[in-house]
């Protein structure tokens, strides 16, 4: 038989009932390996509900630097009856099965081209514990310690994170060390260890952490300037104002007078949310507030408002599976038309595109400079994938000489230097940005109504056909500035001349990368392009120009990049060739390139319509 092997380079995934408290076990096994200097890409699957149904908790181990979902497992931890068959069938040839064997498996289940590990787990538990409550926590904590002994894990490494994870509940960590010893000691009693997939500790990781982007974000919207935040709870946004109260408990409490700086408001529904950040952003506060896309398609009519009343304000928007609900908990980077052109009428929206935990961090920051500087909303488009799992990034660093960008805002005294009236839609400078106040700068001066009706120059209402149309146009050249802003694309050559290409963006760059690699070690060679922001700059334009056929890369079934694009730049839409992949979980490397070497083969790219989180693209 076939027997998968390899260092420090597999895939494994645990199946696992939710509500059991497999989560934290889990995530364990994913930082212990992450404390051997090795990289691990940790993706939980999760279900909407509460309890009860099928979870996944699938760990991605590669010291090259991979951290793309590769496609593919090599070793499962079966501990769900209800997704056993399923999970057994994803199994690689040569894999590993782990089971509790408890209860003999089901022969119609039996593979004989891979590896069964039985562990008598409920068995160990009811020998050990006499609380239900226990043997269910317990298990999971049995089941890692006979993977460390299975897969050569340090266990002084687990050792060290149990008694973390536990500090100031001393009780609770010597029991939690014995359930380790249990499960390690009876794999080293009844096989052969380690297994042919194993890891071995290295210095690969560098100063590289492990974060979640939603974190991150908030952490950026702090070091941005934040003080406010308008919110309705909302997966898998939630997270991203739950770390920012957090953060501000910390960084926004004056420490003489215990006085808080900041404020966090939840409204009662996400309408209100957003209008609740557009109010204080209008009084000079710096605000944002974090949704989905059905609470982003319900704030668009606010975000009209901030378009062309021109208040500045921000927006997290943690993509998931839609139309409507949809699924709540798969990701997809399916809100890219509808943030571009959120709200009625003539509306451009700045678009932000996060790759990492480190740059949820530097977006997040910037936003709300992009915001004041342009006197518009900024939309910081994020994910599932990105949000709520832990990825692996670079280490965020901060410049405190850094001088927020507070734009083209007026001082009393430069409103007493002014020789003519003040016009807060008046184009001074021909960059489109027009000079504002905040209320009460000046007892006499500077003062305006805001509205989100049609005015002239001077904020005041008219229905006159040219002094719309002029605004409008005004708009669209503080669009062209915007160009200049925004962060520029990242360019990823080939390394021999290619006129074939590929654009992607946001959480499709790991796999995207790998697949290139992937694809270069066939001989077969495309430049690449990530774009980070829309409005999309001349650089994206050029990369486009000069390649005869290029692959859009995305995570949508109706290839919104593309769209976006074709839309903008007037591109032949016979140039780019969509790569879609929508089925919540995130897209893999292998998906890509065997996607990209058929459609250089001169076939279509055909998208994958049916996944489900435990079966293989």
């Amino acid at each position: 038989m076939k027997t998968i092997k390899g260092v420090n380079d597999f895939v494994i995934r645990f199946a696992n009932v939710n509500g059991t408290g497999s989560a934290s076990a889990n995530n364990m096994f994913a930082k212990a390996i992450f404390r051997m200097g090795i990289p691990v890409s940790p993706k939980n699957i999760f279900p909407s509900n509460i309890q009860g149904l099928p979870t996944w908790y699938e760990v991605r181990i590669n010291d090259q630097g991979y951290t793309g979902r590769r496609g593919g497992v090599d070793a499962v931890v079966c501990m769900n009856p209800q997704s056993m068959a399923k999970d057994i069938r994803d199994l690689e040839a040569g894999g590993y099965c782990i089971y509790d064997n408890t209860k003999p498996l089901d022969l119609r289940m039996v593979r004989d081209d891979i590896h069964f590990i039985g562990l008598p787990l409920t068995e160990i538990c009811r020998k050990e514990y006499t609380q239900a409550r226990q043997r269910q926590l317990f298990k999971n904590v049995i089941y890692v310690g006979a993977l460390a002994a299975l897969l050569d894990i340090e266990f002084g490494v687990l050792k060290d994170l149990v008694g973390e994870q536990f500090k100031g509940k001393e009780k609770l960590i010597a029991p939690n060390i014995h359930a380790l010893e249990l499960g390690y000691q009876y794999a080293r009693e009844h096989y052969k260890c380690p297994l042919g997939i194993r890891v071995e500790r290295r210095n690969v990781v560098g100063d590289r952490i492990l974060m979640e982007g939603n974190a991150a974000l908030a952490l950026g919207a702090i070091y941005g300037g934040a003080t406010v935040a308008g919110w309705y709870p909302i997966t898998p946004s939630t997270s991203v104002v739950e770390e920012f109260e957090k953060y501000c408990g910390r960084l926004r409490i004056d420490p003489g007078t215990g006085q808080k700086k900041f404020a966090i408001a939840q409204a009662e529904d996400e309408l209100a949310a957003i209008g609740l950040a557009i109010g204080a952003c209008w009084n000079g506060a710096r605000a944002f507030t974090a949704t989905s896309g059905p609470g982003l398609s319900l704030m668009s009519e606010f975000l009209g408002l901030a378009y062309f009343a021109e208040v500045p304000v921000v927006l997290f928007d943690i993509q998931r599976a839609g139309p409507s609900t949809g699924m709540p908990t798969r990701t997809q980077q399916s809100d890219v038309l509808a943030a571009a052109y959120a709200s009625h009428g003539d509306t451009r929206h700045v678009l932000l595109f996060p790759a990492t935990p480190k740059e949820c961090f530097d977006m997040g920051a910037l936003s709300f400079d992009l915001a004041d500087r342009l006197q518009t909303p900024v939309i910081v488009l994020s994910d599932l994938d990105l949000g709520m799992n832990d990825n692996l990034s670079e280490p965020l660093q901060w410049d405190d000489s850094r001088q927020y960008d507070r734009g083209k805002v007026l001082s009393a005294t430069q409103l007493d230097e002014l020789s003519g009236r003040f016009g807060r839609y008046l184009d001074v400078d021909g960059d489109g940005i027009c000079y504002r106040t905040y209320p009460g700068t000046h007892p006499a001066k500077g003062s305006f109504f805001t509205r989100g009706t049609s005015r002239d120059e001077y904020a005041v209402y008219t229905e006159d056909g040219d002094a719309y149309q002029r605004n409008m146009e005004r708009l669209l050249g503080k669009w062209e500035t915007a160009k200049s802003l925004v962060p520029a694309p990242e360019l990823h050559p080939a390394r021999k001349a290619t006129s074939d290409g590929v654009l992607f963006f946001g959480t499709s760059t790991a796999s995207t990368l790998e697949a290139l690699d992937l694809l270069r070690e066939e001989n077969i060679h495309l430049d690449g392009l990530r774009i980070r922001a829309f409005p999309f700059s001349d650089a994206v334009l050029e990369f486009i120009d000069a390649h005869d056929r290029i692959f859009v890369i995305e995570q949508n079934r109706d290839g919104q990049l593309r769209k976006l694009l074709i839309g903008e730049c007037d591109i032949n839409p016979r140039k780019l060739q969509a790569l879609t992949y929508y089925a919540g979980m995130p897209i893999t490397a292998r998906y890509i390139r065997d996607a990209i070497r058929s459609g250089m083969g001169g076939g279509q790219v055909v998208p994958m319509r049916r996944q489900t989180a435990g079966v293989k693209p």
